[in-house]
C-alpha cells in the first residue's frame, strides 16, 4: 500500500511539473505574442515554470476530481467545476501574489489598468481566462497526461519524477542564493 501511495505522489510531481511548465509558456506567449511586451521569464524560479500554476491544478484535480465524475450531477458538474475553478485559481494567484510581496518586496503582474480589479492583484478577466484554461486542463489535458503516465509506467514514472525533483530542488536553492546576494 505505502508503495502505491508513492507512485501516486510521483505521479502527481510530475503532473505540477507538467501544468508549472505550461503555465509558463502560456506566460510568456502572452507577454511576447499578445501583448508583444518582449521575452521575461515569468517564473519565480530560473527553468522554465510557474509553479502557481502546478500547485493550481494540483488543487484543481484534488478538489473538485469528485464533482467532475459525479454520476449524480453528470449534466451540470462541468458549471460546478468550472465555477470551482474559477475561485480557487483566484484564490491561489491572491495568495501567490502576498506571498511574493513578503519574500521579495512585489509580485509579477499588475491588474490595475483592469475593470474589476483587487488591489492589481487579482481581476475579473484573468480568472474566466484562468476558469477557462481550467476546464481544458480538467477535460483534456489531465486524462491524456493521465494515459501517457500509466503507458509510460512505474519504473520510467519514478525516474522522470526523481530528474525532475532534482532540478527543481537545484533551481530553488539556485533562485535562494541570487535573492540573499
Amino acid at each position: 500500500m505505502e508503495e502505491k501511495m508513492i507512485d501516486k505522489i510521483r505521479r502527481y510531481f510530475i503532473y505540477f511539473m507538467l501544468y508549472s511548465m505550461i503555465g509558463w509558456i502560456y506566460e510568456v506567449f502572452l507577454e511576447v505574442v499578445i501583448y508583444k511586451w518582449g521575452f521575461s521569464n515569468r517564473g519565480f524560479l530560473f527553468g522554465p515554470y510557474c509553479v502557481v500554476y502546478g500547485f493550481g491544478a494540483l488543487a484543481f484535480i484534488l478538489s473538485l476530481r469528485k464533482i467532475k465524475e459525479s454520476e449524480k450531477f453528470k449534466y451540470i458538474a462541468p458549471v460546478f467545476v468550472a465555477i470551482g475553478i474559477i475561485l480557487i485559481a483566484t484564490a491561489m494567484e491572491l495568495v501567490a501574489s502576498y506571498l511574493m510581496e513578503w519574500t521579495i518586496g512585489s509580485w509579477q503582474w499588475d491588474y490595475t489598468s483592469y475593470i474589476y480589479n483587487f488591489e492589481g492583484r487579482v481581476a475579473l478577466n484573468p480568472s474566466l481566462r484562468f476558469g477557462l484554461g481550467g476546464m481544458i486542463f480538467m477535460y483534456v489535458l489531465q486524462p491524456l497526461f493521465e494515459k501517457l503516465t500509466k503507458k509510460l509506467g512505474t519504473k520510467k514514472t519514478n525516474v522522470i519524477a526523481n530528474v525532475l525533483g532534482i532540478i527543481l530542488i537545484i533551481d530553488i536553492i539556485c533562485t535562494i542564493i541570487s535573492y540573499i546576494h
